[in-house]
C-alpha cells in the first residue's frame, strides 16, 4: 500500500509540476493584451483607475472635494497610477515565475538571476512590442520601473519559502527521517 502511495505521488508530481508554470504564461498573456492597447485605452483605463482612487478617498475621509478639485487630484496622480500598474503586473509576473523555479529546486542568488533575466527580458520584449502599437512608444524608464516589481516580486518568493521550509516544513522533514 504504501509503495503504491509513493507511486501515486510520485506521478502526481511529474504531472503538476510543469502546471505550476501556468500562472507565469497566463500573467504574460494579460501583460501582453494590455501593451496591445492602443494609447487612448490605456489611458483612459489608468485615467478610470486613478478617478475610482480619488473618488473613493473624497467619500472614505469625508474631504468634501468639489468636482474641480477632485479632477486636479486625478491629474496629479494619474501618472503616478500608471507606473504603479507596470510595477505591480511585473511583481505579479515575477511571483509567478518564481515560484515555480523554487519548486524545481533553484534557490538563492540563481532564483533572483533566472527569474529576473525572464522577467526583465520580457519587460524589453514587451517594450519592443508597443512600438508597433499606436499611441505608443517603447521606455527604457517602463523597463527600469518594470525591474523594481520584479526584483520585489523574486525577493518576496524567496523570502515566502525560505521562512516556509523553515518553520512548516522542517518539522515534515524530521518525521520523514526518523520513519
Amino acid at each position: 500500500m504504501k509503495r503504491e502511495n509513493d507511486m501515486i505521488k510520485t506521478i502526481l508530481r511529474i504531472l503538476l509540476k510543469p502546471l505550476s508554470f501556468i500562472p507565469a504564461i497566463l500573467m504574460m498573456y494579460l501583460i501582453f493584451n494590455f501593451s496591445a492597447q492602443d494609447g487612448v485605452t490605456s489611458g483612459n483605463l489608468s485615467y478610470k483607475v486613478s478617478e475610482i482612487i480619488v473618488e473613493t478617498a473624497n467619500e472614505a475621509f469625508e474631504l468634501n472635494w468639489s468636482s474641480d478639485q477632485e479632477q486636479y487630484y486625478i491629474e496629479r496622480i494619474h501618472y503616478p497610477v500608471r507606473k504603479l500598474a507596470h510595477m505591480t503586473e511585473y511583481f505579479l509576473l515575477a511571483v509567478s515565475v518564481s515560484f515555480p523555479l523554487y519548486v524545481y529546486r533553484v534557490r538563492g542568488i540563481w532564483l533572483l538571476l533566472l527569474a529576473g533575466t525572464i522577467c526583465v527580458g520580457f519587460a524589453c520584449l514587451d517594450e519592443y512590442h508597443q512600438s508597433f502599437v499606436a499611441g505608443r512608444t517603447p521606455s527604457r524608464r517602463d523597463v527600469m520601473i518594470d525591474s523594481i516589481g520584479i526584483a520585489a516580486g523574486v525577493i518576496l518568493v524567496q523570502m515566502i519559502c525560505f521562512i516556509g521550509r523553515v518553520t512548516v516544513f522542517r518539522p515534515l522533514a524530521r518525521k520523514k527521517k526518523r520513519a
